[in-house]
């Protein structure tokens, strides 16, 4: 019998435990438990080293958020097409689907919410599950994804897609704008979504802050914004990558500044 090795994320300790236990009398489920998104990590981690992988997350959309439903960590200037910066479970699925890409996740919902499920979905999740489902229901949808499947509630469906294909709109206009930006200027961006502020990406360009500041100034321009902030969520929808503070390595060129 092939066994499927799953694990349960959930900061509620009750419902992770009631869950994990009524997976675990499955004969062919082995289940596990955490109670935030770090301490998952550690045990897809520990699996790995141990030569016991996971084969699905099952990941509490609400995870790390205060009582109350108030997120942990505030979503600040999201732009439209973005997903939110909170520590929640969909940020763990995008976690977990780069770090561990063959592990599915689920995530569970107390709630159906067309614009998050669209999000997860962006973020690698393979399937929006409300978490007063049957058993029945959650282990087909579990054993769905293994067979590459994804899963979503009907009444979902209409919103999600309503939402994919606007995302997609704002990625593509968000692309166009990035186009329009000079390698220089390119480069100075893949700094500012690195998180570098000015005087540090003049130290890695070899350039002045002065002219650090120009550039700055032009990418805000040309891509009609009023902050870094919201050129650094411009760029992310346009899928430019961070600059690769560890592995670049930025030399001397003959190209005009």
């Amino acid at each position: 019998m092939v066994r499927i090795r799953v694990l349960v994320v959930d900061d509620h300790r009750i419902f992770a435990e009631s869950l994990a236990a009524a997976l675990a009398a499955e004969p062919d489920v082995d289940v596990s438990a955490a109670g935030s998104g770090p301490a998952a990590l550690r045990c897809l981690e520990r699996a790995v080293a141990e030569g016991r992988r996971f084969d699905v997350l099952l990941v509490d959309a609400d995870l790390g958020t205060a009582a109350g439903g108030v997120p942990a960590q505030r979503e600040a200037g999201t732009a439209a097409g973005q997903p939110p910066h909170t520590a929640d479970g969909i940020a763990l699925v995008a976690g977990v689907r780069a770090a561990h890409p063959a592990v599915r996740t689920v995530v569970l919902a107390e709630r159906d919410d067309p614009r998050r499920a669209a999000f997860a979905l962006q973020a690698g999740a393979s399937g929006w599950v409300a978490k007063d489902c049957s058993l029945s229901r959650l282990l087909a949808v579990v054993r769905g994804v293994l067979r590459e499947e994804t899963h979503l509630p009907p009444a979902l469906l209409t919103g999600v897609l309503r939402e994919l294909t606007a995302a997609r709109k704002h990625r593509s206009d968000s692309e166009r704008l990035v186009e329009s930006l000079t390698p220089r200027e390119h480069e100075v961006l893949r700094c500012m979504v690195a998180g570098l502020g000015r005087k540090d990406v003049a130290a890695r360009l070899f350039l002045s802050p002065h002219t650090v500041r120009t550039h700055m100034q032009n990418v805000l321009g040309k891509l009609g914004v009023h902050s870094t902030l919201a050129a650094v969520a411009l760029a992310r929808r346009a899928g430019v990558r961070p600059a690769d503070l560890a592995g670049d390595v930025v030399e001397r060129s003959g190209q005009l500044a």
